[in-house]
């Protein structure tokens, strides 16, 4: 089971008391009947959903019932970071800098399949 920070609680809880609320820092339309079909496309269904580094609007569904922001790596799982909502998206170039899969998995799309190479010697080299 997952351990979720709420910012607002201060606390770790279980991922059941959370739900996802999709992709954090959208611009939403200020007047949603003015806009063409194709914006009004992009805006409500047209998602990144990019391999490694996320950011997400989360929602404490079972505790403060406010809304917050996450950074989560979607090939681990893992959760980096959480902060309230309506705060400015961090730079997360410094959780990241430690390697693993999202550090080498935002990559161009005809690289994603290559391995990220490694400087290792291999046997009968000097």
């Amino acid at each position: 089971m997952l351990l979720i920070h709420c910012p607002y609680c201060e606390e770790e809880r279980p991922e059941l008391e959370f739900r996802n609320a999709g992709e954090a820092h959208i611009a939403r339309p200020t007047d949603i009947a003015a806009i063409s079909d194709e914006d009004f496309e992009k805006f409500f269904f047209i998602r990144s959903n990019p391999k490694g580094v996320t950011f997400e609007r989360w929602r404490h569904v079972h505790g403060c019932a406010r809304f917050f922001n996450a950074v989560r790596d979607s090939v681990s799982d893992k959760f980096m970071l959480t902060y309230k909502a309506g705060e400015p998206r961090p730079d997360v170039s410094k959780l990241s800098a430690e390697g693993g899969p999202a550090a080498w998995a935002n990559r161009p799309p005809d690289q994603l399949n290559e391995k990220p190479t490694s400087k290792r010697s291999t046997k009968g080299e000097a």
